[in-house]
């Protein structure tokens, strides 16, 4: 059974596995989600960790940030590299200028719900060759609004994304995947984690909150049932973002 981690490195370690194994299968649509408070903020420290995914094949990889001041920032803060760094493009410069023959693989650095449109561009264009989201901010477009553009967009999109790695830690609760594995609910207990629901499909919204219930009451309204503590873990990941950043 996966192990909760208890700490971003741990996570990151997770992921880093995750994503090895499903470019070794061949997933083409790579999504490595951490949904961790203000993760986004150390998207940077963040990507140059995961660019040891493609170590000793550096030369055919291509890092891209959404915007032009977060590729030429990591640019200064990494100085030489042996892989490229880029950006989306702009008004002035299309996503189709930024791809060229040479590209074997892509890892795209916290895009959000803004730049979905460029997003899809980008993996049409890549065709065969991998592309990584890493920690994507694409979610809350597949759940706001009612209209026919927002599920077209969901099914059109959204849905060609394979959630390679996904941890989202709440107070007491974790939903954990990661790849090939299927979908993971654990509460937080005093006595470590204990696994309530294994699941094909990611557990969210109401389903998530039923499987928390049934596993807190039972079939009954039980005040006796042991519930979960509250979470230490989010303290724990705080501390490795800062650790990141300095």
């Amino acid at each position: 059974m996966l192990e909760v981690p208890n700490s971003l490195e741990q996570a990151v370690s997770q992921a880093k596995e995750a994503a090895k194994l499903a470019l070794e299968a061949g997933v083409g649509r790579i999504s490595l989600e951490l949904i961790i408070p203000e993760i986004a903020l150390q998207a940077q420290a963040l990507a140059l960790e995961f660019t040891s995914l493609f170590e000793g094949r550096e030369s055919g990889l291509k890092v891209i940030f959404p915007d032009t001041g977060a590729a030429a920032l990591a640019r200064r803060d990494w100085g030489e590299t042996p892989f490229r760094v880029t950006d989306l493009g702009s008004r002035a410069t299309t996503i189709e200028s930024k791809i060229s023959d040479a590209d074997e693989a892509f890892l795209l650095v916290a895009p959000s719900s803004v730049e979905v449109g460029i997003v899809e561009k980008l993996c049409n264009l890549a065709g065969d060759r991998p592309v990584i989201l890493l920690i994507p901010q694409l979610e809350d477009v597949s759940i706001v609004g009612i209209g026919y553009a927002a599920r077209q967009l969901r099914e059109r999109f959204i849905s060609t994304l394979e959630s390679v790695y996904y941890f989202r830690p709440l107070d007491g609760v974790a939903v954990l995947r990661s790849y090939p594995s299927p979908w993971y609910v654990y509460l937080e207990r005093d006595s470590g984690y204990e696994l309530i629901a294994q699941e094909t499909q990611k557990p969210m919204g109401e389903a998530l909150e039923n499987l928390i219930l049934k596993a807190t009451t039972g079939e009954e309204d039980n005040s006796n049932s042991p519930q979960p503590k509250k979470s230490g873990m989010l303290a724990n990941m705080q501390r490795f973002l800062r650790a990141l950043s300095q």
